[in-house]
């Protein structure tokens, strides 16, 4: 049975087009809504019939994080876009907001790693700090989905159990003090919309991801057809390595997936980093994170309404390294 979610996207969807990961890349944005037939008007962008779904992770990692910051909340309250919260959203505000109970924390520790993944937006702030300041209490007002009856829209993972059970798209102030524990059932329910299904590698074993960073899990896809292997499961930009992707999987694991069934709404993603030409990854599932920052593709895809995703609605920019 579908279960029936709170429809927060007032908007034709065959009138809508979204757009992926853009982490700063604030002038190849620019390019791909003049692309689109975005227009800037009386200083924000806009279409005359349109408008543009971002799938968040507008921070981090690129050269103009800012800009790019500037021009989607201006399209945001100017009624011409809409905004999710990605994974890097909720790693900043985290990282950058004290926890109200323990003087010296913050709701997401300051270690090494948490600081390299936030670096180049704390950089481009330096000089801002109430301006950062005011984005961050922008952000955490960000919904976590969004959804019609044409169409849905997350970061990393449509889980509607979990959506069904917040009864809001929004994170409250005690949910967000809430990621603090990473145990707590709020913190893992906005991981599994934000950052997906995070599974750990068989056997104790671990890999060097192209970031250069250690992992002993992966992340999965959560869409038919049932999987056999570890690489059947797998869905990241690094391939698992050959000897565990071959592996049977274990069938514990099998009991940990959500899967989002064809018969659903078009569905619309990130955060994945796929690589090559844009096209679906279901028949109703489209991935649009096509790696910008690391001069890949920025994508957007003309939602024309119908329940197929269709590779000819793709359109794109290449990013000028």
């Amino acid at each position: 049975m579908t279960l029936q979610v709170q429809y927060n996207l007032d908007h034709d969807a065959a009138r809508l087009d979204v757009i992926g990961d853009i982490h700063g890349c604030a002038l190849t944005l620019e390019r791909l809504l003049i692309k689109l037939g975005y227009s800037k008007r009386r200083g924000v962008y806009s279409h005359p019939s349109r408008k543009i779904v971002f799938v968040g992770d507008i921070v981090d990692r690129g050269p103009r994080i800012r800009q790019a910051l500037a021009l989607v909340r201006e399209m945001v309250e100017a009624g011409t876009a809409y905004l999710i919260l990605g994974n890097h959203e909720v790693h900043a505000y985290c990282y950058c907001t004290a926890h109200p109970s323990a003087p010296g924390n913050y709701l997401r520790p300051h270690t090494p790693r948490n600081t390299a993944i936030v670096a180049e937006t704390l950089e481009q702030f330096a000089n801002y700090n109430d301006e950062w300041s005011d984005y961050l209490r922008w952000m955490a007002r960000l919904p976590l989905y969004l959804a019609n009856e044409q169409m849905r829209v997350v970061h990393a993972c449509w889980d509607a159990a979990i959506i069904e059970g917040r009864g809001s798209d929004t994170v409250s102030p005690s949910q967000w003090v809430a990621m603090a524990d990473p145990g707590s059932d709020d913190a893992q329910a906005i991981k599994r919309l934000t950052s997906g299904i995070d599974l750990p590698l068989p056997n104790n074993t671990s890999m060097l991801s192209a970031d250069g960073y250690r992992r002993t899990r992966f992340r999965a896809r959560f869409w038919p057809p049932v999987p056999e292997h570890y690489n059947d499961l797998a869905f990241q930009p690094d391939p698992l390595p050959p000897e565990i992707g071959s592996l049977p999987l274990d069938p514990k694991l099998l009991e940990r997936l959500v899967v989002y069934d064809s018969a659903e709404p078009p569905l619309f993603l990130g955060h994945y980093w796929l690589s090559g030409t844009p096209e679906p990854v279901a028949s109703n599932i489209a991935c649009l994170d096509y790696g910008a920052v690391r001069f890949g593709r920025l994508a957007a895809y003309r939602h024309d309404g119908k329940q197929t995703v269709n590779p000819d609605n793709y359109v794109w920019v290449y990013v000028d390294p």
